[in-house]
């Protein structure tokens, strides 16, 4: 139970941090962080999690990541629903926080999406279908071939938090317009719940993207970073 309530809590701070900061912070009057904050917040709360609970549960945070871990023979089956279940969870707690924060500003609107990820009309760069299926299964592919290579037992010690959190950030700079997004089922679903209407009907590519994704990152780190 102390590894699924890590799960909880991380997925829980990743989500309150992350999309609280687009909710919140992002365009805020003159001084809003923009796309660079918001990358930077999704990046720094695996960062921190990573050193907080990652000798807890792994800090996986992330249904995508954990069904990755156990395609790259790091993680067992029998883990996988409870860990899934832990993520969803932490991240709807924290999709709630979030709504009753912003729900205190007068004006307040979820018809601006409140972070949920999407395509078509639903991108904040109005990319197509394709367009974010595609950016979803390779971000997350590559989000697991850096989690399994800096995590390897041969890479050096006590850096992956910050090369994953790094990766994470970079996800972001690169794919905040086409899906505002993802590469995390969790995530995109602990928002969604409360925004509704158009987020749910489109939340299953973000389920579905980051997950062949993820397999994929480690089918390929499984291949080149096989001892010989």
């Amino acid at each position: 139970m102390k590894k699924y309530t890590a799960e909880f809590f991380g997925t829980f701070w990743l989500v309150l941090g992350g999309c609280g900061s687009a909710v919140l912070a992002a365009g805020f009057p003159d001084l809003g962080i923009g796309f660079v904050g918001v990358s930077l917040a999704f990046g720094l709360t695996v960062l921190t999690m990573a050193y907080a609970i990652g000798h807890i549960s792994g800090c996986h945070l992330n249904p995508a990541v954990s069904i990755g871990l156990w395609a790259g023979g790091r993680f067992p089956a029998k883990e996988l629903i409870p860990y899934i279940i832990s993520q969803v969870a932490g991240a709807i707690a924290a999709g709630g926080v979030l709504f009753l924060i912003a729900s205190g500003k007068a004006g307040f609107d979820l018809s601006g999406g409140f972070a949920s990820n999407g395509y078509g009309e639903h991108s904040p760069g109005g990319y197509t279908l394709l367009s974010a299926l595609i950016c979803e299964v390779v971000m997350t592919m590559m989000f697991l071939l850096v989690i399994m290579g800096a995590t390897d037992k041969k890479a050096p010690a006590g850096f992956a938090p910050l090369a994953i959190g790094l990766c994470l950030t970079l996800i972001h700079l690169i794919s905040i317009p086409v899906t505002n997004t993802s590469v995390n089922p969790a995530r995109s679903t602990g928002v969604a719940v409360f925004a509704g209407g158009w987020a749910i009907a489109q939340l299953w590519l973000f389920w579905v993207a980051p997950i062949i994704g993820g397999i994929l990152g480690a089918v390929v780190y499984r291949f080149i970073g096989k001892s010989k």
